[in-house]
């Protein structure tokens, strides 16, 4: 199979290029190991566009997290994707803290990111929960909450729709330099490339010693763990961040979309095999960091604990540009950490920008839609609109996931869409069965009954995740 471009990759910088890709009639195909789009690192973090008054000046992460942040609403506007102006504040306890605000505040004017000082007493006029140990607060009223993974499946089904190629359950086995550009056996098939993309996350050094014997990075993981809180309780309206350091941004409190509030992370280095499990020491850290800037976090309150690995590496800045001077047409998108989600769209135009344009000449794909239609939400509905469905389309009426009042409609919706789902954490990354306080009890098993009647299989091979993840093993009666 020729392309033009193979990306390597179907997280949130994969998929976003693929999306900006479609605009042109050049012939994309998008390779990923998992069973589902946005399974690796998109899937497990804090879900912040962050503003940008954060990253070292000069760096790449500076220019295109500024340049990111500001794309995501009219970007969510056209993806019919959530986006939730929440605002942030940064927190300080004590003078050390302070004049690393300040530093904080000049960056944010110079990069004309909307922002104020305010004391601890006036924050805490807004934010009750805020400790009397926070003497000083930077708030950026801008800055939003989405859910990574929609907006990663959003892209990816506008790229698919315009002709992208999608290829799931491909890792990449071996790239073969060619004379017009590469070969890449993955799945047990072959792909002719012009161009490679690698914006394989934590793969990303791996894929690069396929094609070269000097590679200049490796990658690092760092796991990030977080409580959930039940969205019944109230406990920040903004992100709450502390002063971040040298590790990362710190412990934070994070409302998001739905009204749940994420509580982490901590940022451990992990050594090859990384793991997403949780830890004790990882919760005990989280709970004695976030007692330091907000008082009385209902941690009591939560319904579930998750882990995720960010792809942070041996370098300090993002790795955007070609792997080497005998390889111009393999890019690097690699070491995409915080900021990267808030980022992507950035990362996107540039690598574009700087790489594509030349090198192809491309011409704009006049059948191009680069908007999404968003599916029927039962509960955004009002009670005539849902009786109105409901009569046209009973299945609408049958409530699956009572704590988040998921119909059957919106899950047999989400399995047949394009990019549809094949496994319990593809529907529930979709339309959310399982988000609530239950986290599937009840309507786990539902939902294998509708995957395996809609896609004509055995409740036996219905996976959790994975395509090695069956739930069930066999038939007792």
């Amino acid at each position: 199979m020729l392309y033009d471009i193979v990306i390597i990759g179907a997280g949130i910088c994969g998929t976003m290029l693929a999306r900006e890709l479609s605009r042109y009639e050049l012939k994309v195909a998008v390779l990923d190991k998992e069973n589902d789009i946005a399974n690796g690192a998109t899937m497990a973090n804090s879900a912040i566009v962050h503003a940008g008054y954060d990253p070292e000046d000069g760096t790449l992460k500076a220019e295109l997290n500024v340049i990111g942040a500001r794309k995501y609403p009219q970007l969510c506007e056209e993806l019919n994707c959530h986006i939730k102006n929440t605002g942030a504040y940064v927190v300080a306890c004590g003078a050390e803290e302070e004049a690393r605000l300040d530093v904080l505040a000049d960056r944010a004017a110079r990069r004309d990111i909307p922002h104020e000082l305010l004391s601890g007493d006036e924050a805490r006029a807004v934010e009750a929960k805020l400790s009397e140990n926070v003497t000083k607060v930077l708030s950026f009223p801008a800055m939003s909450v989405i859910y990574p993974w929609e907006v990663a499946i959003a892209c990816m089904q506008v790229a698919v729709s315009n002709g992208t190629e999608l290829y799931l359950n491909h890792k990449v086995d071996d790239i073969e330099k060619t004379e017009d550009g590469y070969l890449i056996t993955s799945g047990g098939e072959a792909f002719h490339a012009k161009m490679v993309i690698n914006a394989a996350g934590l793969g990303a050094a791996s894929i690069c010693r396929m094609v070269s014997d000097t590679v200049d990075f490796e990658m690092l993981p760092r796991r990030g763990e977080y409580y959930v809180i039940s969205n019944d309780e109230q406990v920040v309206d903004r992100v709450i961040f502390p002063v971040p350091t040298a590790k990362g941004k710190g412990v934070l409190a994070i409302p998001t979309v739905y009204g749940n509030t994420l509580i982490g992370p901590n940022s451990e280095q992990l050594d090859e095999p990384a793991t997403t499990a949780t830890s004790v020491g990882g919760a005990a850290y989280i709970r004695e960091n976030i007692s330091k800037i907000i008082n009385d976090v209902p941690l009591h309150k939560s319904i579930r604990t998750f882990a995720g690995l960010r792809p942070s590496s041996t370098s300090k800045d993002f790795i955007i540009g070609p792997l080497d001077a005998d390889n111009p047409d393999f890019i690097n998108v690699a070491s995409i950490e915080s900021p990267g989600l808030a980022s992507a769209p950035g990362i996107a135009e540039y690598v574009i920008d700087n790489f594509v344009i030349d090198r192809f000449n491309p011409r704009p794909n006049a059948d191009a839609v680069m908007t999404r239609k968003r599916s029927v939400v039962v509960s955004e509905l009002s009670d005539e609109e849902r009786d109105e469905l409901v009569r046209a389309k009973p299945q609408y009426g049958n409530i699956v996931c009572r704590c988040e009042t998921i119909s059957e409609g919106e899950i047999v919706a989400a399995i047949h869409d394009v990019c549809g789902a094949r496994s319990v954490k593809g529907v529930k990354k979709r339309v959310r069965p399982g988000m609530g306080k239950c986290q599937g009890g009840f309507c786990e098993p539902k939902v294998v009954e509708i995957l395996a009647r809609e896609l004509n299989r055995s409740p036996l091979e219905i996976v959790l995740d994975g395509r090695n993840s069956q739930i069930l093993k066999k038939e007792n009666r």
